[in-house]
């Protein structure tokens, strides 16, 4: 089965900017970048960066400020603090043995490095990939790791999958079977969430005063260490 997958993959497979390198940090950059965001925002977003800042010690240069503002409209803003912290470590200390050492590198984002820049046979394992080992039955190796992430991403989905074109459907025992409904995420208009990145946005543009922003959104970015709040102006960190 894996051999069918990893020959429909060498016909089918993205082309993406990330796979045409192997290089740890250009990998760190687009996983985290690829946390709860689409890879079409992604693709664009990743090529500035690594024009901006192409190497970890280039990363660990600039201010927490300047991340943040590069860091726009990508979401979840802290993500951005740690690839900073993390390119900070890496341009002190180099590479740890133990990858999750690193700030907000996880289990998966490790064993996407282990694979993707460091070609270890270790497969890591996002909802695509999970989603295909469960319904085939099936282990792959860490060879398939791109093939599966594709297959899961643009074939077999979860409410709607595409057996029909799936080149592993005729040895797969879930044919035809749909995942249940995923639990919605509340709505983004009119959240806190919403509140937090227009506020974050109005500061990276230029400091305001902090009377003139809501205080509970203004306290919670604080406590993330997205901006700083001094003699009653809120600011991006240096």
């Amino acid at each position: 089965m894996e051999e069918t997958l990893l020959g429909w993959f060498d016909q089918n497979g993205r082309d993406l900017p990330w796979r045409r390198t192997r290089d740890p940090y250009g990998i760190l950059v687009s996983e985290v970048m690829l946390q709860q965001t689409q890879v079409e925002r992604v693709v664009p977003r990743y090529e500035r960066w690594l024009g901006r800042w192409p190497t970890a010690a280039a990363l660990a240069a600039a201010s927490p400020g300047e991340v943040i503002v590069e860091w726009q409209g990508l979401g979840y803003n802290r993500r951005a603090l740690a690839l900073h912290r993390a390119a900070c470590h890496l341009a002190a200390s180099g590479w740890p043995t133990d990858l999750t050492a690193l700030p907000g590198v996880g289990p998966y984002t490790a064993a996407a490095l282990r694979n993707f820049a460091f070609g270890e046979d270790v497969l890591p394992r996002d909802v695509n990939v999970e989603r295909v080992e469960r319904r085939t039955g099936r282990a792959f190796s860490g060879a398939a790791a791109q093939a599966l992430m594709d297959l899961g991403a643009t074939i077999c989905l979860a409410r709607i999958p595409r057996c029909d074109a799936c080149p592993l459907a005729r040895e797969c025992p879930s044919r035809g079977t749909r995942d249940a409904p995923a639990r919605k995420q509340s709505r983004f208009e009119g959240s806190f969430r919403q509140r937090r990145a227009d506020v974050l946005r109005t500061v990276a543009a230029a400091p305001r005063r902090a009377d003139r922003l809501e205080k509970a959104v203004v306290d919670s970015l604080a406590r993330d260490s997205l901006v700083v709040v001094e003699n009653d102006l809120v600011r991006l960190p240096s």
